[in-house]
């Protein structure tokens, strides 16, 4: 997750609130507007095939292909031994968060690991080329997760390995564009402004506002806005709010968090099941779906707490969601953007601002025709 140097009620679209769906897609401000013309792409894709087709076909390679020297390590162990990019300096741990600044972007960083290998029967690591590694998370039903990490941790590809050999394909970026993280940049960067000409019910979606619970279906199966130019890392997705406003966003502003809390009440929990039947749903047609889960607090706290902070509520929808509706760990991703993006702009505490929002971002981070059941 980033969290750019600009003031404190700082509005975007990956989380802000403006008068309309094109002001809220434009995440570099009304400034960069003027001076870059939209490119029109045409209406938005019909379907997430339609989205992909400017992604050149490639080979993909099965997560299992290459041969791994087995090592023994720990799920923690792995995230200690991270290696960072040059130049990164760590600000600040508030628990098993870490606060980090690179590149004039501030990022906190979590572990997964603990929603990824929880209760399964094994988990263990291989050495791959060019300083990459394996994990495999064997669960009872023979259900195997493999995700290959690159030499910086962030992964680069993740399958669900059913037990009749069959892998869906959670996670696939062409590490010719993401290899060399050290110098890492916004690939939204290389994109024109987004172009909407949707109404804004139609990009983002409140939850204060749905009537009927097949509304989050309906919602969340619409394809992105814009064509897909290519397969981004989940990583590249969660640095770039560009990247991110493709993808369309449900805002759940109905589910409340106390001030300074991650906890969800089982009260609160009760209020995911709408968008928690959409998933499951979703997820009969594709097993392979990706949900990007965001956390934001209010601007009172420091802004490294308030990061740390909204990460941890994001996890907290993520276990909800696994643990309350059977939504699978491995489906689900989630990152904290503090208060960078405010929903309601004030400096004092404000319920609305503590929330989190939910995006399915399959056609950014996968090959949707290599998943067709």
């Amino acid at each position: 997750m980033l969290r750019r140097h600009k003031g404190r009620n700082a509005q975007g679209a990956g989380t802000g609130e403006d008068q309309n769906a094109q002001g809220q897609a434009e995440q570099q401000g009304a400034k960069q507007v003027q001076k870059l013309a939209p490119v029109d792409q045409g209406p938005p894709p019909t379907d997430d095939k339609a989205a992909q087709q400017e992604i050149k076909p490639e080979k993909i390679v099965p997560v299992t292909e290459e041969q791994g020297k087995r090592i023994e390590l720990t799920p923690e162990q792995v995230v200690r031994e991270r290696r960072r990019p040059e130049g990164a300096d760590v600000v600040k741990q508030f628990g098993d968060r870490v606060i980090l600044q690179f590149n004039n972007q501030t990022i906190v960083e979590s572990n997964e690991a603990p929603r990824i290998t929880r209760g399964a029967k094994d988990v263990y690591y291989e050495d791959l080329p060019r300083g990459r590694t394996r994990e495999t998370v064997l669960r009872d039903n023979g259900i195997r997760i493999v995700t290959i990490r690159n030499r910086n941790g962030d992964v680069i590809q993740r399958s669900r390995i059913m037990p009749d050999g069959q892998e869906y394909i959670l996670t696939y970026v062409d590490e010719r564009y993401y290899q060399d993280v050290d110098d890492w940049r916004d690939p939204g960067e290389d994109l024109p402004p987004l172009r909407l000409d949707i109404s804004r019910r139609d990009y983002i979606l409140d939850s204060e506002d749905v009537e009927d619970p097949d509304e989050y279906y309906t919602f969340l199966e619409q394809p992105p806005v814009e064509r897909v130019q290519r397969l981004y890392s989940v990583d590249e997705v969660k640095r770039s709010a560009r990247i991110r406003d493709i993808a369309r966003r449900i805002d759940l502003d109905t589910l409340n968090f106390d001030f300074g809390s991650a906890t969800i009440s089982d009260e609160e929990v009760q209020k995911l099941e709408g968008v928690a039947t959409a998933m499951d749903k979703l997820l009969k047609k594709n097993p392979a779906e990706t949900f990007l889960i965001e956390g934001h607090t209010d601007a009172v706290g420091t802004p490294d707490a308030n990061l740390a902070l909204s990460d941890r509520r994001a996890e907290a929808v993520a276990e909800a969601l696994t643990n309350a509706f059977g939504i699978p760990a491995e489906n689900l991703t989630t990152q904290g953007y503090g208060e960078e993006y405010l929903k309601v702009d004030t400096s004092g505490p404000n319920r609305e601002n503590r929330r989190v929002a939910i995006r399915r971002i399959t056609s950014l981070v996968a090959p949707v025709a290599s998943n067709e059941q």
